[in-house]
């Protein structure tokens, strides 16, 4: 049970003040009846409730999957960036939502949006090993000495030992190489690092998969949509089977 004004304030129609002055004049209305008294305790996804006569589609939680584009930080806040919370629309962003793990700027790709905490904490906790594909483009020639030494665990510059990661060869040659790679980690700027470790860089990269997740591709850079109920139903599959 939740507070109606709560619930009305959760869906963007104005604050707290606002909302109470809407319900005193009598605009809003539960299971048929109007409701004065906004503090009345309803459950939101069991009743009826009306706004000016508009029936309002009340959920609890939200889920986006952004292809988020390069120049935009995962965050819920930037004093100088714009982020991925600003590419919402107003009647997304009320609730709140915020991004499941980051892509680094100038990544792009595959990023989840929530507000659902304890489906954040699943997916982005270590001990769950969710799996994280990104398509990279690489400036040398990536061979099988590579692809071992992602399956020992590279160590990155600062001494970290990554877990095993998987590495696969689109193709390469000596222009340069595409690949996959694998990661159930989510450390800063992971993957780059883990390319220059075996003198390697990576020129472009993009995030297509997380856990049973794959990257909607005819979302443009910068689009987004909610996830299907088929793909939540898998998404949450992930940390419910480990």
């Amino acid at each position: 049970m939740e507070r109606l004004d709560k619930v009305l304030s959760n869906l963007g129609y104005g604050t707290r003040k606002e909302i109470k002055a809407l319900i005193k004049s009598g605009e809003v209305e539960v299971d048929g009846k109007v409701v004065k008294d906004n503090g009345l305790k309803v459950k939101a996804e069991e009743c009826i409730i009306k706004v000016f006569g508009e029936e309002i589609n009340y959920r609890k939680y939200i889920y986006i999957m952004m292809n988020k584009p390069d120049g935009v930080v995962s965050a819920t806040f930037d004093n100088y960036d714009e982020t991925v919370i600003d590419l919402l629309e107003y009647e997304d962003s009320v609730f709140k939502p915020f991004p499941v793990g980051r892509l680094d700027k100038d990544t792009e790709g595959l990023l989840l949006i929530t507000n659902d905490g304890e489906l954040n904490h699943r997916l982005t906790s270590p001990k769950w090993h969710v799996d994280k594909v990104y398509y990279a483009e690489i400036n040398k020639i990536v061979d099988e000495e590579d692809i071992k030494a992602f399956e020992n665990g590279i160590v990155l510059d600062d001494g970290y030992n990554c877990l095993p990661a998987k590495l696969e060869i689109i193709n390469a040659d000596k222009n340069g190489s595409e690949v996959y790679v694998t990661v159930q980690e989510g450390k800063f700027h992971q993957v780059k690092r883990m390319f220059e470790a075996v003198d390697k860089e990576v020129v472009y990269l993009k995030r297509v998969k997380m856990g049973n997740l794959t990257l909607d591709e005819n979302l443009e850079l910068g689009q987004y949509r909610e996830l299907s109920d088929e793909e939540l139903l898998c998404l949450k599959d992930v940390h419910e089977t480990k």
